[in-house]
């Protein structure tokens, strides 16, 4: 599949394969292959996790904020590589430098800015950071790596 900028949430299900409630990117904004990508999530008071963190003070938890730069990264990856074959996945493979530094609540949009640091032996290492309205809420670097999943 040819995918054009920008990458709509209705296309972006053929190239990771996360699906509601845990695909937490909503549109692909930019892409310079092995290089960078850019994407967005809408963060919305709908969403299930603010049933329970917190009742009275909803607060996106920091570890859908990662999981949703990790999701970017593989994106970044799978994009680079000309897209995703089936039984092919890349799987959040480490953390290391994260920092939260801004609470993420209903109403905020966040960006994800990842940026491919090394790729070798199916494994990429990525900075990436999340933004609300130009602020770093989030920061990390992460390992994504690749495999291919024999099908049942």
């Amino acid at each position: 599949m040819e995918f054009k900028l920008p990458i709509e949430a209705k296309d972006i299900h053929h190239l990771i394969p996360h699906r509601f409630p845990f695909m937490l990117i909503d549109r692909i904004t930019a892409f310079e292959s092995m290089k960078s990508l850019t994407a967005i999530k809408n963060v919305s008071m709908n969403e299930p996790q603010f049933q329970g963190h917190f009742p009275d003070l909803p607060i996106m938890p920091g570890v859908l904020i990662i999981e949703g730069m990790a999701q970017a990264c593989g994106a970044l990856a799978i994009l680079s590589n000309g897209g995703r074959e089936e039984n092919e996945f890349f799987f959040f493979a480490g953390i290391d430098d994260a920092r939260f530094k801004r609470q993420v609540i209903p109403g905020d949009r966040l960006t994800y800015e990842v940026e491919l640091l090394t790729f070798k032996r199916g494994i990429g290492k990525f900075q990436a950071v999340a933004k609300v309205d130009g602020q770093v809420a989030v920061e990390a670097v992460i390992m994504c790596a690749k495999r291919i999943v024999a099908p049942e």
